[in-house]
């Protein structure tokens, strides 16, 4: 009977200590020990009921079109990790992570994201990788897309990923504050060219740069791997056409151990060096008149213009002038006429031989 009384004592109390320990997991996600899961679950804003001891953060495949300081209302001094792709977000709003002080891994991947704030992290914070692959998607807006993540406090930042974004041109000064930035993800993101500057102020250790629209690198850009003792960089898949003006990135390639998939790279164009791979092309074999085509292509389209121009500008004198020409043409008409019946008398005369006496005559 005692023992049965404290099998019940220990039963209820489980029963009374049950919702207590579930009353922190917000509505719609699962929550163990100190990780919390809401994904694909419908979401148009952040729970705001998140367990204070919450490590390990995910809200998924949601919808949720904006972030901002109201997103978490309540200090999460534990979390390190945050995971928010897949929601359509659009707008990140200043001070939106200062309730978030141990913040090291963030990712926004798979998002359209429109607005970042610069104010969006605390000054102090301690980010460490950020994941924005997927999230830029309009190339001819890219310089407003990143103003923000370019002028935000990311000092401790070491791991970036920009990749499978519409990125085309990187803005020259996107990476000047990232003073600790080691491993740059660029890969499928559009890029044609890497612009002097750029990649100068971070210590990288890995740039991928692989299926790019890549075509050349210039001389400057490649002094400032060389300058990096650790790089190890990726460009395999970008469509290197090989002229006369690639000649320095092959030199490069031969005598550099930065390039990693080195014997990945091949020509696309011209086509008599198509697939051939970069470090095997000799100088010999670089010419230039795929690039002196397209110059006097354009010469003679411009030509083209040009003359067409002044066809127009002419026919419009000839319009605004077309009484005095038609006067003038009239004055000359009459003139040819006068000088056409001179000759035609003179022939009769000269084909009659009495007038042609006659003639003689009078002369005399």
């Amino acid at each position: 009977m005692r023992t049965f009384k404290c099998v019940a004592m220990r039963l209820l109390f489980f029963i009374l200590a049950l919702p207590a320990s579930c009353q922190g997991c917000p509505e719609k996600c699962m929550c163990s020990s100190q990780t919390v899961k809401c994904q694909n679950q419908d979401l148009d804003q952040i729970p705001h009921s998140i367990p204070t001891n919450t490590t390990f953060l995910f809200i998924t495949g949601n919808n949720i079109s904006r972030i901002s300081v109201e997103s978490f209302p309540t200090r999460l001094e534990l979390l390190t990790d945050l995971y928010l792709s897949g929601n359509g977000i659009e707008d990140v709003d200043a001070m939106v992570f200062q309730n978030l002080p141990n913040l090291v891994r963030l990712d926004l991947s798979n998002n359209n994201i429109q607005t970042f704030s610069e104010e969006a992290l605390p000054d102090d914070n301690k980010l460490q990788v950020l994941n924005l692959s997927k999230c830029f998607h309009n190339h001819s807006r890219i310089e407003m897309y990143l103003s923000g993540v370019r002028n935000a406090s990311l000092q401790q930042l070491t791991v970036l990923d920009l990749s499978d974004n519409d990125l085309v041109i990187l803005p020259d000064d996107l990476f000047s504050r990232m003073i600790s930035l080691v491993h740059l993800n660029l890969r499928n993101s559009s890029i044609v060219s890497i612009l002097n500057g750029t990649l100068k102020v971070p210590p990288l250790q890995e740039l991928d740069l692989r299926d790019n629209s890549i075509r050349g690198i210039p001389t400057s850009t490649l002094t400032e791997f060389s300058l990096k003792p650790n790089l190890d960089i990726y460009l395999a898949g970008n469509p290197w056409r090989c002229d006369c003006f690639i000649e320095e990135l092959l030199t490069w390639l031969k005598n550099s151990t930065r390039v990693s998939d080195v014997q990945n790279l091949t020509c696309l164009d011209p086509e008599r060096l198509r697939r051939q791979r970069l470090v095997q092309v000799k100088p010999s074999q670089l010419k230039c008149f795929g690039n002196m085509e397209g110059v006097l292509e354009t010469s003679y389209v411009f030509l083209g213009l040009v003359l067409a121009l002044i066809g127009v500008i002419f026919l419009l004198v000839l319009y605004l002038n077309r009484k005095g020409i038609k006067r003038w043409m009239y004055n000359i008409r009459d003139a040819c006429r006068d000088h056409m019946e001179g000759y035609h008398y003179r022939y009769e005369i000269n084909t009659d031989p009495r007038l042609a006496n006659l003639s003689i005559n009078s002369d005399v």
